[in-house]
């Protein structure tokens, strides 16, 4: 390799040697299931939009009118998938996080305040379903001031992680440190436990999130067409991560979608992975603002946790 060659991207991060991290009650893995709530945010000239979104059950974009065939698929979500995930999850006592767009809650408020009662987190996922890597900083600065109002209104405090869809710009952790009250960020997908990042002089927490064990794989072209798809992978990355957690931190990511894996031929895969690991001692479901405050505790940085929930903290 050259020798002027040079760049901000870390390639190494703990070179095999993560901070020896235990979960609680000695747990090999802490395991985070992250339900995205979406629906409404998605992208249409019926709300108003510049465009329609593209990215659903099929791929057949209408540009220049209202799409109600792809509206009425994102509607599945809240109407059919939420009661079933919901039920699932509290069947076998999964406490999750909602990875939720503020425009999704402020239409759907219910699953928010479902959510809550259910002992799941909040968290932020954007104002509308989109990518912020072309936004100016003032427009993405709004977006997340609308995101982070929406969630406290309906869920009834502020939210503590943020995952923009797919590509953040390159100000968004700048911009989520500058508006407060965030302990975490998701924004990546490069390791299997958290880590810390400099930016604007403060250290900020990454928890690192995963597109492989996730069902938007269901999508045309994604892999996945049988439940038992879904199942099988994740139980895969489930046993070997399971399996290295006796010896060194993990943590696995499962991503899911209200109107994805709460389909009816698919929600047998969610159901047979969560029973395959609940057969399993020392699995910790755990919420990812307590999967954030239990590593900085971890290794000393209880300082991050004050500074993102000032009051909160204790």
């Amino acid at each position: 390799m050259p020798a002027n060659v040079t760049s901000d991207r870390d390639f190494r991060g703990y070179a095999g040697r993560p901070p020896q991290v235990r979960w609680p009650n000695g747990a090999r893995l802490a395991l985070s299931i992250v339900v995205n709530v979406e629906e409404g945010a998605e992208l249409s000239i019926g709300a108003g939009d510049e465009r329609n979104e593209s990215v659903y059950e099929t791929i057949d974009e209408i540009i220049g009118a209202r799409d109600l065939c792809m509206e009425s698929h994102f509607e599945y979500g809240p109407r059919a998938g939420w009661p079933r995930i919901r039920a699932l999850l509290a069947g076998y006592g999964v406490a999750a996080t909602l990875n939720a767009n503020g425009r999704a809650l402020a239409l759907s408020p219910w699953i928010a305040r479902e959510g809550v009662a259910d002992g799941h987190e909040v968290a932020a996922h954007g104002w509308r379903w989109e990518r912020h890597a072309l936004m100016d900083e003032a427009r993405e600065r709004e977006a997340i001031a609308r995101t982070v109002a929406a969630i406290t209104a309906t869920a009834g405090s502020p939210p503590r992680g943020w995952h923009t869809r797919s590509a953040t710009s390159v100000n968004t952790r700048r911009l989520l440190l500058e508006h407060g009250g965030f302990l975490y960020d998701s924004n990546a997908y490069n390791d299997d436990v958290p880590y810390l990042v400099r930016e604007a002089g403060e250290d900020c927490l990454i928890l690192p999130y995963a597109f492989d064990t996730n069902d938007m794989r269901f999508q045309p072209g994604g892999g996945f067409i049988f439940a038992d798809d879904f199942a099988r992978y994740c139980i895969e990355a489930f046993d070997r991560l399971y399996e290295e957690g006796a010896h060194a931190p993990r943590m696995m990511s499962v991503g899911l979608h209200l109107r994805i894996i709460g389909r009816p031929g698919r929600i047998g895969g969610l159901e047979r992975f969560l029973a395959h690991v609940a057969s399993k001692p020392g699995v910790w479901f755990a919420r990812r603002d307590a999967i954030a405050r239990h590593w900085l505790s971890a290794i000393g940085r209880d300082d991050i946790v004050r500074r993102a929930l000032g009051a909160d903290a204790a």
